[in-house]
C-alpha cells in the first residue's frame, strides 16, 4: 500500500509525498483519513527543528495525532469494524519516514487498540479529541482543585474552560492578551495585564508561555496551585521570594490517557460539552505549507483542519 502524507523532511522544509507502507501487522488496521488537525504546539517545534529529544525523534517524518477517518479493513469481530467513524491519535509503518506522531497522512495503519470508535455527529470536530483529553487530564491531576483562573484562550484554553464548566464547576476567569480572542460569554475573558487579584487558588496555564510563572505567583493566594498544561521548549524559572511567601505549589499535566477520552466523549454524547467555534480554518492537504503557517502564526486561526476528501 502507498498514502499521501505530509512530511517534514527537515527542519524547515515540509510537503505533501508519495510514501510506501509497511504491510499490515496482526493486531492493527487500515484507516481512510478524512481530516487532521494540525498541533500549534507539538508540530511548530518538530517543524522548526526545536523539539525537545523524544523518543523516535529524527527526519524525515510523518506529523500528527489529530486524525479522522474511516476504516477500511478492521479486525473480524473485533474493535472498530470497516465503515467506522474512529479518531486515530497515532500512525506507524512509513517505510521510507519516521511516524512522529504519524497521523497525517491519507491512509494510516493504526493500533486496533488505539483508534477510538466516534458518533457520526462529530465528524470533523472529532480532530478536537486529543486536545479535548489533555485539557481533562490538566483537570483531572490527582488532589487538583478546579481551576478559578486559565491563562490563555486557545483551543486548550478554551476546552478547559468548557470542561470545567461541564464537569460541574464555576465558570473560571480567563486571561488572554489579544482583544481579538475575548470572544466568549459562557465565562469572564479578561486581559490579565489589568487584572488585580491576587487571591486566584487554582491557575492553569494553557499558554505554553516560559515566562508565565513569575506572573502567575503574583496573582496566587497563599497555599495556591499552579498547573502547567502547556508545552514548553524553553526552561522554566521563577523568582523564588514572591512563592516561598505564598507557599505556592507546582503542579505538571502530562499527556493523556485512554480514560480521558472516554470521560471527554462521555460528556459530549450527554450534551454537556460541544466544540463549537473552535475549527475556523480548512483547507486541502496541497496546500499545507500555507496551512502550517497559518496555523502558527495567524492569530484569528484556532484551530486548522486538512480535509483528505479532497485529494484522490
Amino acid at each position: 500500500m502507498r498514502t499521501n502524507a505530509i512530511v517534514f523532511r527537515r527542519p524547515g522544509e515540509l510537503g505533501v509525498e508519495d510514501l510506501a507502507l509497511d504491510p499490515v501487522g496482526a493486531r492493527e488496521i487500515v484507516v481512510e483519513t478524512l481530516w487532521s488537525g494540525i498541533s500549534s504546539g507539538t508540530e511548530r517545534l518538530l517543524l522548526e527543528g526545536t523539539m525537545p529529544p523524544f523518543p523516535g525523534m529524527g527526519y524525515p517524518l510523518v506529523p500528527g495525532y489529530e486524525s479522522v477517518g474511516r476504516v477500511v479493513n478492521g479486525l473480524d469481530g473485533e474493535g472498530p469494524q470497516s465503515g467506522d467513524l474512529v479518531f486515530v491519535p497515532g500512525a506507524r509503518g512509513y517505510v521510507d519516514a519516521r511516524g512522529l506522531f504519524g497521523a497525517t497522512a491519507s491512509r494510516l495503519i493504526a493500533d486496533v487498540a488505539k483508534v477510538v470508535p466516534l458518533p457520526e455527529t462529530l465528524a470533523e470536530e472529532g480532530t478536537l479529541l486529543a486536545l479535548a483529553a489533555t485539557a481533562h487530564h490538566a483537570l483531572a491531576l490527582k488532589g487538583s482543585t478546579p481551576p478559578d483562573l486559565i491563562v490563555g484562550h486557545g483551543v486548550l484554553g478554551r476546552l478547559i474552560a468548557r470542561l470545567s464548566i461541564a464537569l460541574g464547576n464555576p465558570a473560571p476567569t480567563v486571561w488572554e492578551a489579544d482583544p481579538a480572542r475575548r470572544d466568549d460569554s459562557r465565562y469572564e475573558v479578561i486581559d490579565g495585564a489589568a487584572d488585580t487579584r491576587t487571591d486566584y487558588a487554582s491557575i492553569i496555564d494553557a499558554s505554553g508561555f516560559p515566562a508565565i510563572l513569575d506572573t502567575a505567583i503574583a496573582h496566587l493566594t497563599r497555599g495556591g496551585e499552579i498547573t502547567l498544561a502547556g508545552f514548553y521548549h524553553d526552561p522554566l524559572s521563577f523568582a523564588f521570594p514572591a512563592a516561598f511567601m505564598r507557599e505556592a505549589r507546582f503542579r505538571v499535566a502530562a499527556e493523556f490517557d485512554r480514560s480521558d477520552i472516554d470521560a471527554v466523549l462521555g460528556l459530549v454524547t450527554r450534551g454537556k460539552l460541544d466544540f463549537g467555534d473552535l475549527i475556523t480554518h480548512r483547507t486541502a492537504p496541497t496546500d499545507a505549507k500555507d496551512a502550517y503557517d497559518t496555523a502558527f502564526n495567524d492569530p484569528s486561526c484556532l484551530k486548522m483542519i486538512l480535509d483528505w476528501r479532497t485529494c484522490s
